[in-house]
């Protein structure tokens, strides 16, 4: 009796979604941003009187645009909590933490920031606690260092504030990021096993008969799974496309450029691809390419024209 063979192993690799998130300020967001700076906390007003904190410049029940600003206490009191015992890179604090809500003294709503405890059991909802300021501040949420444990009442009462601040920020740039380990299953597994053979496969439906590239593992149309897998292409046809004219940061492809999606022969989803070896003016629907490989590549670099005629447009149609 021979042993059965083992399943190939389900590639895994960490992923990073990165990029910076760059947008003007509004009067209010500018004030309250600017205001952190300078230790002050501003809220609005709303038409029934509600103070909401962070401030938003619409009101959320008459979409009603609000500009009444009002300065409210650095102390406040925590609604709801989360215990935050693995602190990821980038977050407020490098130690344990809670993730809390808290309504500021003089607020209706609350503002969610880090809060600094010694552990979740010193930790409550209605505990009092105040604002921890950062000791470099640039008008960022981050001057907010966290909130912190405090017994007492208000610092100070809510009042009118006209908003108006020496060198007011007008505009900032936050870094959006998402770090992971992501594994594409067994399905996509086999998939990119077999690109970096130069080989396209894709998988079978037992039941449509439909052939999926890439493979998801199931028919998304029939709920079954698929295992039958399928060699498809090399070539294939362009069934839509869109012109690129706005260079992607750390990517070096010169603009404008084409990315298309690509139905192959033998599939019955168009997958998405780059176009290249044509001027990008040239490039249309019904398109036939085949995939370009670099020395040692483990995918495409990009799809060129075969130099065959256009596909009819009833044998891709279905597949925009």
């Amino acid at each position: 009796m021979t042993a059965a063979a083992s399943p190939p192993e389900v590639l895994r690799a960490p992923l990073v979604v990165e990029f910076p998130f760059t947008r003007s300020l509004g009067p209010v967001q500018s004030a309250f941003l600017t205001g952190l700076r300078e230790r002050v906390v501003l809220g609005v007003k709303a038409a029934d009187g509600t103070v909401m904190v962070p401030p938003v410049e619409y009101d959320p029940r008459t979409a009603e645009e609000i500009r009444e600003l009002v300065e409210v206490a650095p102390t406040g009191t925590v609604t709801t909590w989360a215990w935050n015992g693995r602190p990821r890179p980038h977050q407020p604090l490098d130690t344990p933490f809670a993730w809390a809500l808290v309504r500021l003294d003089g607020a209706d709503t609350a503002i969610l920031h880090a809060l600094d405890a010694p552990g979740p059991e010193a930790v409550h909802t209605g505990m009092r606690v105040r604002v921890r300021w950062a000791e470099e501040r640039v008008g960022a949420i981050t001057d907010i260092a966290c909130f912190e444990p405090y017994e007492g009442p208000a610092e100070r009462e809510p009042a009118p504030h006209d908003g108006v601040f020496a060198d007011a920020v007008t505009g900032i740039t936050a870094p959006a990021r998402l770090d992971y380990t992501y594994s594409p299953g067994r399905a996509q597994t086999a998939y990119i096993n077999a690109l970096a053979e130069q080989k396209t496969v894709g998988e079978r439906c037992p039941s449509c008969h439909k052939v999926y590239v890439p493979p998801r593992g199931a028919c998304p149309t029939c709920g079954v799974a698929t295992t039958d897998r399928v060699e498809v292409g090399p070539a294939g046809t362009v069934t839509t496309f869109c012109i690129v004219n706005i260079k992607a940061r750390n990517l070096d492809i010169e603009v404008p450029y084409v990315y298309a999606h690509i139905a192959l022969d033998g599939a019955d989803l168009a997958l998405h691809g780059r176009i290249g070896g044509i001027p990008y003016d040239q490039v249309r629907m019904g398109l036939r390419v085949e995939p370009v490989w670099t020395e040692g590549g483990r995918y495409p670099d990009h799809y060129r024209p075969t130099g065959e005629p256009d596909a009819d447009y009833d044998a891709y149609k279905e597949l925009i």
